[in-house]
């Protein structure tokens, strides 16, 4: 069983979903892993990770859109850094995902990428990538 873990450090803008299936594909192939699992962290909590589509850029155009309208930045929030919203969004997201490894590559479906998702930028992020398997 091998174990590999990497970390990527992106700086994003104000608010995005930024593609980083490549980021992750290249740490699957550095591994060497041919049948495992890949876990990646992001260990931020105005941010997050998410699996969808990544044909069609209005698909992660119509997410922040909707994340933006699901919550709003709201005077009735008594955090005191006033990023709720980016807190709210980034629990909804989830801080992981996890893929599984055949021959060597991630397992996506045809259309889908991981996209980290920025909601308290611009900022120097980071995420993990976990990979174990044989």
């Amino acid at each position: 069983m091998k174990g590999f873990t990497k970390s990527v450090t992106i700086h994003t803008t104000a608010e995005e979903l930024r593609a980083v299936t490549r980021e992750v594909q290249a740490a699957v192939r550095e591994s060497g892993v041919q049948e495992g699992i890949c876990v990646v962290y992001c260990p931020h909590t105005t941010a997050g990770l998410t699996i969808n589509e990544n044909y069609d850029p209005d698909v992660a155009r119509d997410l922040l859109f909707s994340l933006s309208s699901l919550c709003p930045d709201r005077p009735e929030y008594r955090h005191a850094e006033g990023n709720s919203a980016a807190h709210l969004k980034a629990s909804l997201m989830g801080s992981s995902v996890t893929l599984l490894i055949q021959e060597g590559a991630l397992l996506l479906g045809r259309w889908q990428g991981i996209y980290f998702c920025e909601f308290d930028g611009p900022r120097q992020r980071s995420f993990q990538i976990r990979v174990q398997g044989e």
